[in-house]
């Protein structure tokens, strides 16, 4: 709907502009990110939006009080300091009021107190107890109200989830199975929903999860068995010995080789060497800083590709050579650490030879202490922060964007606002006219705010940018009200109210990913992680063939079975928030279910009432399917997804 509007309204400015022959004020432009963030790439920025708009209600309250607060001061302020000529922050009611708001964000302090202060000492009570409530129990109670409103949300988002998931469970059970039997699903037709639901899954797979969801080994699913096909979808399945070193099979001496790495790289205190290897490159480090010299150059050169350089860079390269001989890639690449240590290690080589051949490109001496992080993993509290932050890896890339489509709307309104003007020794007796003095033969320190423009949209992001620090961010604010408009200053205070709003619920998912994290790490044993992480499958030959009547597919998985014999797989479930939230929340979901269950009860509802055409698989294959999906109420009052075959 809000796509259609944009569209229409866009659609008449251009129709007006082609009449007109000259641009007008076009605010719509500010609004095309809209149809970036409407699409299946962006579900994450979406979701994070609404929980933007879920924690608005709390956050306006405080909002309101924090402006109640501004306000009276404000009021308070200009009866105080109004009289004084040389005071200009409280000359009217209207500086007074912009003086006491910059002042919440500390930019202008203590420069508005001096002139008082200067008068009288005990005015600095007005200014100090203001900043001790406002700024020190107001902000810091937002931040509180926000958190507490966004651990509900969390917590709820996930129970709706988890009850969303379940009703699909019933409507695609319904839809699965056959009049023949209407409280059972056979493989055929649970294989056949997956090539829709995973197109991507393997066929040993999908018989895994048949498996892994068939509890009762009867060779068909119950309603109740079904409900844990989400989980079962996350498991990555491996053969039991898997683990095996990928060198069993090679040249006998090759074999011996591979072997000793595999032993060395495997032995308890080689991480411990390598460890005291890192500490021995920092510590060369802090030697060639202090030799530095004058020269750039040689310094970087000296920092970056000296001797020592080349040789811990080549037992980094060991090391690395080392673990993928001993583990095998796929092992190696498998550990995020070792992922960073190989690009840090590459990074650091190509430092090395850029030196030798730009001996100007001095930037990459900042490759070479990267590997100095890896000492950070020694200590437990830097491994909850690393763990905090690979948690949040999928919110901060929501809200990264969230932040660019912010900055994008209010640039476009800012360039059809304040583009065009020039800020050269604008703001003629003013507070700010220093910062603002231009001068042929170069301008002054403060002098360079002239640069902060609406002129072009990088321009602008960067001024935003400026805003969005806070610091000084007044001086902007009131140079463009000088030139332009008091009122233009609703534009930044506007800004600045919607970036802290968006930055608070931001600090409010740190806090409560990391609160979560050590929580969780407190209630959940290593052995009992390794537990929930892992699941064991035995799939016998004749089983299989019991509840699998496709000759060709069981040909199919000859070469991943064990003919006539049992084959064990071993399932692990990625080490996600989903998944740690189902460990936090188990006992609340058992609550949940029970509820569920009641609910449904209550309102008559019985899974197998509803049933396919009567046909042994529900599901339509491939090309034989040309599909017009629908939407019908049936008299139990569902809804559910009606496919014809044509």
């Amino acid at each position: 709907m809000i796509k259609c509007v944009t569209l229409g309204i866009m659609f008449v400015e251009a129709i007006v502009v082609l009449i007109r022959q000259s641009s007008h004020f076009r605010v719509t432009r500010a609004l095309r990110p809209i149809f970036l963030v409407d699409t299946r790439h962006c579900g994450g920025v979406r979701r994070f939006i609404r929980q933007i708009f879920q924690s608005l209600p709390p956050i306006l309250d405080m909002l309101g009080l924090l402006l109640f607060c501004v306000s009276i001061y404000g009021l308070l302020g200009y009866f105080l300091f109004s009289a004084d000529p040389h005071d200009q922050h409280f000359t009217t009611l209207h500086d007074s009021f912009v003086s006491m708001f910059v002042l919440l964000t500390t930019a202008n302090f203590p420069d508005v107190m001096m002139p008082a202060y200067s008068r009288s000492k005990w005015f600095s009570i007005f200014f100090i107890s203001y900043l001790s409530i406002v700024l020190y129990v107001l902000m810091n109670l937002m931040l509180a109200v926000v958190y507490e409103t966004f651990t509900r949300i969390e917590k709820e988002k996930f129970r709706k989830l988890l009850l969303h998931k379940r009703k699909a469970c019933q409507h695609a059970f319904r839809l699965l199975v056959s009049k023949k039997d209407p409280n059972r699903m056979k493989f055929k037709q649970f294989a056949g929903v997956l090539r829709y639901y995973m197109p991507k899954l393997s066929t040993r797979d999908t018989v895994l999860m048949f498996k892994e969801l068939n509890t009762s080994s009867s060779g068909t699913l119950s309603l109740e068995e079904f409900y844990s096909v989400y989980d079962a979808a996350l498991l990555k399945w491996d053969a039991q010995f898997s683990q095996i070193p990928w060198f069993h099979t090679t040249w006998a001496p090759v074999q011996t080789m591979c072997q000793l790495a595999h032993d060395l790289v495997t032995w308890k205190y080689f991480e411990y060497i390598i460890y005291g290897l890192i500490l021995s490159n920092g510590i060369a480090m802090i030697a060639r800083i202090i030799e530095a010299t004058n020269d750039l150059e040689e310094s970087a050169r000296a920092f970056s590709a000296s001797w020592d350089t080349i040789l811990f860079v080549g037992l980094y390269v060991l090391e690395s050579l080392l673990k993928i001989v001993g583990l095998g890639i796929m092992q190696y690449f498998s550990s995020g650490w070792n992922i960073y240590d190989f690009t840090v290690t590459l990074a650091a080589l190509l430092g090395v030879v850029i030196l030798y051949f730009v001996p100007s490109f001095v930037y990459v001496v900042v490759l070479r202490p990267l590997r100095l992080l890896r000492l950070f993993k020694l200590k437990k509290r830097y491994r909850d922060v690393f763990g905090t932050l690979v948690l949040l890896t999928p919110l901060m890339c929501s809200t990264a964007i969230v932040m660019l489509v912010l900055y994008y709307f209010f640039a476009i309104v800012g360039m059809e606002l304040f583009a065009g003007y020039n800020m050269r020794n604008c703001c003629i007796n003013t507070t700010v006219e220093d910062f603002y003095k231009y001068s042929a033969n170069g301008s002054t320190a403060l002098g360079y705010y002239y640069l902060n423009t609406f002129e072009n949209l990088m321009t602008s992001g960067i001024t935003l940018f400026e805003l969005t620090i806070v610091n000084n961010w007044f001086i902007l604010m009131n140079g463009y009200a000088s030139v332009v408009s008091q009122w233009s200053r609703a534009y930044f205070m506007l800004f600045y109210i919607s970036t802290m709003i968006v930055l608070t619920i931001v600090v409010a998912s740190i806090l409560e990913a990391f609160r979560f994290r050590i929580q969780y790490k407190r209630q959940t044993s290593k052995r009992e992680e390794e537990k929930m992480l892992h699941e064991e499958v035995h799939l016998k030959w004749e089983e299989l063939q019991s509840w699998v009547q496709d000759f060709q597919l069981l040909e199919k998985l000859r070469q991943d079975l064990v003919v006539g014999g049992t084959a064990t797989f071993i399932g692990v479930r990625p080490r996600n928030r989903e998944v740690l939230q189902r460990r936090m929340y188990r006992s609340e979901i058992e609550d949940w279910m029970h509820e569920a269950e009641l609910a449904e009860q209550s309102e008559g509802y019985i899974p197998s009432t509803d049933l396919g055409d009567g046909d042994d698989d529900s599901i339509a294959t491939g090309s034989e399917q040309g599909v017009i999906a629908d939407t019908v109420v049936q008299s139990d009052g569902y809804q559910r997804n009606v496919t014809i075959n044509s």
